[in-house]
């Protein structure tokens, strides 16, 4: 860690830059106390486009998201070969 003073900072600020963009952790004191931490800015993230992958995806079943008529009669009525053991039928549920 390089810490410099104010005084310092202001003579070498080029110097300090670089070194915070090097990697290294630089820290201005003010009367001998760290005051300020000199880091280097983040770049900002690539702005996504929307329609990159048009014409590039297929869908083979245009139905996939349909309700299956089979599924939803074993949700409402439950399934006559497999009776669920904890639910009786004509009693509240445990």
């Amino acid at each position: 860690m390089r810490t410099a003073n104010i005084h310092e900072a202001k003579t070498q600020l080029s110097r300090l830059v670089e070194a915070a963009l090097a990697g290294e952790e630089v820290v201005i004191a003010r009367n001998g106390v760290p005051a300020v931490k000199l880091v280097p800015v983040e770049k900002p993230a690539v702005r996504r486009r929307g329609g990159m992958w048009k014409g590039e995806i297929v869908e083979h079943d245009p139905d996939w998201w349909k309700p299956d008529p089979e599924m939803a009669d074993l949700f409402e009525h439950g399934d006559p070969d497999h009776p669920d053991p904890l639910f009786e039928p004509g009693q509240p549920a445990r």
